[in-house]
């Protein structure tokens, strides 16, 4: 699918089949999120003021939802382009609950968490870093609804939830805020 496509073809998508997901669908949607492009130097797949990289991926599977991946919450290692096991347990309605009920959550197989650390872009841009991550996650938000359609997914971001009860449910490092939780399943 061409990039034109993928874009005229880009919904918010809410309603997602009961349907696993293969490991190479999961690997290629965090690629786009955060993959590096450039070995030598880091760069990813997102534009990042500074190349200072703020934000980090978690990513949240349900039970038998993704081929040789068991339920849990991972976090998204770019660098070796890996997942590291954080919590286990299938913790869909969880997140759910903490985005003000939204059910669809947990029906979709996964959930991208874009997270980010500000003291990473802050050290270098002051408060104005802040708003740095906030395009950021825009950005990253971006390559994910294209790569999900891409692949016959869709997905949705979703801003309406409460940020401490979202690093609660899937037991976030302190200094990793949430800013979207993008659920990602058929439609």
């Amino acid at each position: 699918m061409s990039v034109e496509e993928a874009l005229a073809r880009r919904r918010s998508r809410r309603v997602f089949k009961d349907y696993s997901l293969t490991m190479e669908q999961v690997s290629q949607l965090l690629w786009a999120a955060q993959g590096i492009t450039e070995e030598r130097i880091g760069f990813r797949t997102a534009p990042s003021a500074g190349a200072t990289y703020p934000l980090d991926i978690y990513l949240v599977v349900g039970k038998d939802k993704v081929e040789d991946l068991k339920a849990g919450v991972y976090h998204y290692s770019p660098h070796h382009h890996s997942l590291i096991i954080i919590l286990e347990g299938d913790k869909r309605r969880e997140l759910a609950q903490a985005c003000l009920r939204q059910r669809f959550i947990e029906d979709a197989p996964i959930s991208l968490i874009i997270t980010a650390e500000f003291l990473r872009i802050t050290n270098r841009y002051g408060k104005k870093g802040i708003y740095y991550a906030y395009m950021e996650a825009g950005h990253v938000g971006q390559n994910v609804y294209l790569q999900a359609e891409s692949l016959g997914l869709g997905t949705v971001v979703i801003g309406a939830f409460y940020e401490e009860d979202v690093s609660q449910a899937l037991n976030l490092p302190e200094q990793y805020i949430p800013l979207y939780v993008m659920p990602v399943g058929y439609y």
